[in-house]
């Protein structure tokens, strides 16, 4: 006997599909939404999450460049390709374009205090360097009783760091909020980050180097053109900034770190108030500047920021990816390689148009695998 549905139920199971039918078209068309959304912030306007880019979440497309590394915090190029690194402990290192990581490290520097988020921080490579064969290093150390951070300069010989110069001391330390990041602008200029130490209204008191943007010459000296005579102060009113780049247009940006989440991308102008700690997020005063892009109630924990073709890509500590922002006139967000790697602090482009990127997974925030933490390298032009 076959089975007969009664034409009551048949009613029913109509009924049933229909409502079935319009949740998952509800259901679609929600997620649509939510994406659209998410992909399309405006300037100054809160992000609190971004799409994941689907072409590069596989960690096969990531290099392995050098692994088992205690908490690298910066990297620079030699103009031969080799790499220059720093490990928050102290040590600067050296991947030799021929040789691969040497086991050695180039300088241990002693006085270094690795502390919280203090230790042996930025470097940088002059710019000039066949002519300058200079390193500069942004460390933290004690100051009498306190904690401070200073750039100290070192003539490369061999595989030999001599000759330690002063470039400046006095910066304000702590356990947290000690900036560290240390640039050559286009100008030829260094630019030098540094944080509040803890301290949040001395970022807006020019007459401290803490919370703000500083810019010298190679040597130290405080330039002719600096927005306020006499002081190595570019700009001010930051919190804890760790990442500067400069786009094809010579614009700088910089990456901050701000409180309970508002995380910054900024574009630095000389001169100017970054607001902190009067103002964040969408915020307004007068005389103050805000962000071009914050991440509202999220978390990003920028630090390391790099320009290439159209894009800046911005590392994440809590956030454990990689941000892209396509400068155009309404920037937009993308995230990448979210939680392939975990903690991320520092990219740079390097001399073979790759992303060089450091993880930070040993600093006690993190989970660490086996082979943490490294320098890894992806190719750009492989991101959709």
């Amino acid at each position: 006997m076959g089975f007969v549905i009664k034409p009551s139920n048949k009613k029913l199971l109509l009924a049933a599909v229909i409502v079935f039918a319009a949740l998952l078209v509800g259901m679609a068309l929600w997620n649509f939404l939510a994406e659209w959304y998410a992909s399309t912030p405006g300037i100054g306007t809160p992000i609190s999450s971004a799409p994941e880019n689907k072409s590069i979440r596989d960690e096969a497309i990531a290099v392995s460049v050098a692994n088992r590394l205690d908490i690298p915090w910066a990297l620079d190029f030699l103009p031969d390709g080799s790499i220059i690194f720093t490990e928050r402990a102290g040590r600067i290192r050296l991947i030799d374009a021929r040789e691969g990581l040497l086991l050695d490290s180039l300088l241990t520097i002693d006085e270094v205090v690795h502390t919280g988020e203090g230790g042996l921080l930025g470097i940088v490579v002059h710019p000039d360097f066949t002519r300058n064969p200079f390193i500069y290093v942004y460390y933290t150390y004690r100051n009498g009783t306190d904690l401070a951070n200073k750039v100290v300069r070192f003539r490369m010989q061999g595989s030999n760091l001599l000759d330690d110069k002063l470039i400046i001391d006095g910066i304000p330390g702590a356990s947290i909020h000690n900036g560290g990041r240390i640039k050559f602008g286009p100008d030829g200029l260094l630019y030098i980050t540094t944080g509040d130490a803890a301290i949040s209204n001395s970022a807006q008191d020019k007459n401290s180097l803490a919370g703000k943007i500083l810019r010298l010459t190679d040597d130290g000296t405080v330039p002719a053109n600096n927005p306020f005579p006499g002081s190595p102060v570019f700009s001010y009113g930051h919190r804890n900034p760790q990442g500067l780049a400069w786009d094809d247009r010579g614009r700088l940006w910089a990456t901050e770190h701000g409180s309970q989440a508002y995380d910054e991308l900024n574009l630095i102008e000389p001169g100017k108030n970054y607001g902190w700690p009067n103002i964040r997020g969408d915020e307004k005063a007068q005389g103050l500047t805000g962000p071009v892009l914050h991440s509202g109630t999220a978390t990003w924990a920028p630090s390391g920021i790099a320009y290439f073709e159209g894009s800046l890509f911005f590392t994440g500590l809590r956030g454990q990816g990689l941000f892209e922002v396509i400068v155009d006139e309404k920037p937009a967000l993308h995230r990448h390689l979210y939680r392939n790697f975990g903690r991320l602090r520092d990219v740079v482009a390097g001399p073979d148009n790759y992303l060089y990127i450091l993880t930070s997974n040993r600093d006690g925030r993190g989970e660490p695998s086996e082979d943490d933490d490294r320098i890894i390298k992806i190719n750009p032009k492989e991101i959709d």
